[in-house]
């Protein structure tokens, strides 16, 4: 039974890392293969938890940069706005996420019929964004006004109902408010930094009852799987946006979608 486990978390460690950082919602796929698989994880800690493996994942493509910014935080103005752009971005996902976790946990992610609807209105929307005639103002996140930043932060807690996609969510946002794909991408990057690691900790700490020494490998599987899958991601992402904007992953939030609502029809 425990190998069964290591397995399904393998398995599932690598959509998550796969899924993470493109707008097809990685949360809706681990849920939805948790369902089918079978694999049971307290208040669904596992598939917040393995985050921590894509968060490092961006870390690691971005050290250099990151690295950058806060040595000259101190003394540049540049450094410092990137910083206002990411917290102000951050801002209301850490507000509402805080006051709605539960109601979250237990309701929403417990739905997987919902998860597929989303799934399916959300590739809809996407391809709706990817073919509109938009014309973009901003095309390097440092350029982003702080009030750009704040609202396209609003459009990332749509992510909090899954199967909406926490990427998917910020991309089109920053779209609509005027960013183009690439920048867009790249921004869903940065902000997924605090507010992956804001969830992360504020999960860790409401389940900290509910883990146990069992639960440590299975997570550290999923976290490794999901730490070389996103890796691949973020290093590939920002070039196939460039070349073939959104519609394929749209497509795909839609088939998975049909297909969940299918399997939950069919095995219940």
């Amino acid at each position: 039974m425990e190998d069964q486990s290591i397995v399904s978390a393998l398995v599932l460690g690598v959509i998550e890392g796969l899924t993470e950082f493109i707008p097809v919602s990685s949360t809706a796929h681990v849920l939805l293969a948790g369902q089918f698989l079978g694999f049971k994880s307290p208040g669904n800690t596992f598939a917040v938890l393995i985050q921590l493996g894509a968060i490092l994942a961006i870390l690691s493509v971005y050290f250099t940069r990151l690295w950058q910014i806060a040595v000259t935080l101190p003394t540049s103005e540049k450094s410092r706005r990137f910083v206002g752009i990411v917290l102000l971005g951050f801002l209301p996902a850490a507000v509402i996420g805080v006051i709605a976790h539960d109601f979250i946990k237990t309701v929403l992610f417990e739905t997987p019929l919902l998860i597929c609807i989303v799934l399916i209105l959300g590739g809809f929307v996407l391809l709706w964004i990817d073919r509109k005639p938009l014309t973009p103002r901003y095309h390097d996140v440092n350029d982003y006004p702080l009030s750009l930043a704040l609202k396209i932060g609003f459009f990332q807690c749509l992510a909090m109902v899954p199967g909406t996609s926490r990427s998917g969510a910020t991309i089109v946002g920053a779209l609509l408010l005027g960013a183009d794909k690439r920048s867009a991408a790249e921004y869903s990057f940065f902000l997924a930094m605090p507010t992956m690691v804001g969830a992360f900790t504020l999960d860790l700490y409401k389940n900290r009852d509910a883990l146990n020494v069992d639960d440590a490998l299975i997570i550290g599987v999923g976290f490794v799987a999901a730490f070389v899958s996103a890796l691949f991601v973020v290093r590939s992402l920002l070039a196939f946006v460039s070349r073939r904007g959104y519609a394929p992953f749209a497509y795909w939030r839609i088939a998975v979608g049909a297909i969940g609502l299918i399997g939950l029809l069919l095995f219940g």
